[in-house]
């Protein structure tokens, strides 16, 4: 992840692009793709050709997965 992506307050100061998304997670690229190809990862939206993701949506993922394995135990 390059220094631009640090967090600041737990969200980064811009868009995200796939690449971003794969390093916060520690996943390979190509599962970012598969979330979205499924629907199961964070919403991503277009830019033209370019898949961004917003960061306020990456958060809200992240905290629904954490309350999704807290009720499952």
């Amino acid at each position: 992840m390059d220094p631009q992506t640090t967090l600041r307050s737990g969200l980064p100061d811009r868009y995200l692009t796939p690449n971003d998304v794969a390093a916060m997670f520690g996943v390979p690229l190509e599962t970012v793709y598969q979330w979205r190809k499924k629907r199961t990862g964070p919403p991503g939206f277009r830019i033209g050709k370019h898949l961004r993701y917003d960061p306020v949506d990456v958060r809200a993922y992240v905290t629904e997965r954490q309350h999704a394995e807290a009720d499952a135990a």
